[in-house]
C-alpha cells in the first residue's frame, strides 16, 4: 500500500471511531435504560445491570457500524477536498483508485466485522439476554414481592400473592394482564412457584377469565399453566426463543419440533437472508460515501454538504432493506428484493465511480434546505430582539 493510500486510510479509520463510539454509547444508553427497572425491581446488583447493559451491544452495531462508517468516509473525503488534498493528488497524476482502495479496504473489514457479530455474537448474546430477563423477574415474583400487595411488574401486568411458603411456592396466586386491547386475562391459581431454570412461573389448580371488549367474559379452568418470564407472554413454559436469537447453523437446520418455527416457519427463512444481506451494507455505504465525496471540486460550487447527501442516500438505503426483511416473513416475493437493494446500489455506484461521476442533491433543492436552515437559526434571534416595546 502507498504511502498517501495509508494516510487517507488511518484518517477515515480515525474519523470512523470517532463517529461510532458516540452513536454506539447513545444508543446502548438508551437501550440500556429501558432495562434499569427490571434490574433493581428485582434486587439484582448494579454488575448484573453492567451484564445485561454489554450484552445488548452486539444487537446495536449492526445497525450503527454502516452509518457511522458513512459519516466517517464522508467527513474525511470533504475535509481534504476542503483543504486542497484532493486536488493536489489530481495533479500530481493518482488515479481514483488511490482513494478507493483504502477506504473500500476499511468498508470491506467493517463488513466482515458486521458478519461475525450479527452471525455469532449477537445471537448468544440475545438469548443470554433473555435468561437474565427470565432469572430477573423470577426472582422478583419468589422475593420481592409482598404478600397481599398487588406489584406492577410491566405495564398492564400485576401480580399478588397471598403468601410465600418454603421451596419456593406460591400460594393464593393472582395475575392481572391489561397489555391486549382485545382482551382482558385474568389467572387464579391455588398455588404456584417459579420452575427450576427460573424460566417461567408454573400455576397449579386455577381459572383464567378472558373479558371482551363487549363484556363477554369467558372461564377456562386448568390444571396447570405457564407464564413465560423471559417475555412475560403466554408459552408451554419454555424460553420464546425466536428466529433472530437463533445462531446460523440452527437456522439452517431448525428443529421441526420448535414451537417457533411450527408458528412461523417463514420468519426463519427470512432471519437467514437478512443475515446474508445486512453485512453487506458497510461496503455498499462505503461505495456511496465515495461517489458523493471522492472527487475534488471546487469551494464556489454549490452543492449540499457531501456528508448529508451521502447520509440520506445511506437512509434510505437502509430503509429499503428493513421494509424488504420485514415483509419476507409474509411473502417469499420480498426474498430477492432483499438482494437487490445491496446489489444494485453497489452496482450503481461502481458505474459511477467507473465514469467519474458524482452523487448530489439538486441544487435547487439544496438551495431550499440552506435557507430552512437559515431561517431556522434566524427565527429565535430575531424572536429574541423583538422582545422590546
Amino acid at each position: 500500500m502507498k504511502l498517501i493510500e495509508r494516510y487517507i486510510l488511518r484518517r477515515a479509520s480515525l474519523m470512523f471511531v470517532a463517529t461510532l463510539v458516540p452513536l454506539l454509547g447513545i444508543v446502548w444508553v438508551t437501550q440500556a435504560l429501558g432495562s434499569i427497572n427490571l434490574v433493581t425491581d428485582s434486587g439484582q446488583s448494579i454488575f448484573a445491570f453492567l451484564r445485561l447493559a454489554t450484552l445488548i451491544l452486539p444487537s446495536v452495531i449492526p445497525i450503527i457500524l454502516p452509518f457511522a462508517l458513512v459519516i466517517g468516509v464522508s467527513q474525511t473525503l470533504t475535509v481534504m477536498n476542503a483543504d486542497s488534498e484532493l486536488t493536489v493528488l489530481n495533479s500530481a497524476g493518482a488515479s481514483r483508485m488511490t482513494i478507493i482502495r483504502p477506504v473500500m479496504i476499511l468498508a470491506v473489514a467493517m463488513s466482515l466485522v458486521s458478519f461475525v457479530v450479527d452471525n455469532f455474537a449477537e445471537p448468544y448474546s440475545r438469548t443470554a439476554v433473555r435468561k437474565m430477563i427470565a432469572t430477573a423477574h423470577a426472582d422478583m415474583l419468589s422475593s420481592v414481592v409482598q404478600e397481599n400487595t398487588f406489584r406492577k411488574i410491566t405495564d398492564g401486568l400485576y401480580v399478588q400473592v397471598a403468601e410465600r411458603r418454603n421451596g419456593g411456592v406460591l400460594e393464593g396466586l393472582f395475575v392481572a394482564d391489561t397489555r391486549d386491547p382485545r382482551f382482558e386475562l385474568v389467572y387464579y391459581a391455588r398455588e404456584g412457584a417459579v420452575d427450576e431454570n427460573s424460566s417461567a412461573l408454573v400455576m397449579k389448580d386455577g381459572e383464567v377469565h378472558r373479558k371482551l371488549p363487549d363484556g363477554n367474559v369467558s372461564i377456562i379452568k386448568f390444571d396447570s399453566y405457564a407464564f413465560d418470564l423471559a417475555d412475560l407472554t403466554q408459552s408451554v413454559g419454555k424460553t420464546n426463543i425466536r428466529a433472530k436469537d437463533r445462531d446460523l447453523f440452527y437456522l439452517f437446520d431448525p428443529d421441526p419440533n420448535d414451537p417457533q418455527y411450527q408458528r412461523n416457519p417463514g420468519a426463519f427463512t427470512a432471519e437467514i437472508h437478512r443475515r446474508f444481506t445486512e453485512w453487506l451494507f458497510p461496503a455498499v455505504f462505503g461505495l456511496i460515501a465515495l461517489v458523493v465525496s471522492g472527487d475534488a471540486r471546487s469551494h464556489r460550487e454549490a452543492r449540499v454538504h457531501p456528508m448529508i447527501t451521502a447520509l440520506l442516500t445511506a437512509l434510505f438505503v437502509r430503509w429499503a432493506s428493513f421494509y424488504a426483511s420485514n415483509n419476507a416473513e409474509d411473502s417469499a416475493y420480498f426474498i430477492p428484493i432483499m438482494y437487490l437493494i445491496p446489489g444494485v446500489t453497489a452496482a450503481l455506484a461502481i458505474r459511477y465511480l467507473g465514469r467519474n461521476k458524482s452523487l448530489d442533491i439538486p441544487v435547487t433543492l439544496g438551495e431550499r434546505l440552506t435557507e430552512l436552515g437559515n431561517r431556522w437559526r434566524a427565527g429565535p434571534a430575531s424572536t429574541g430582539g423583538s422582545g422590546q416595546p
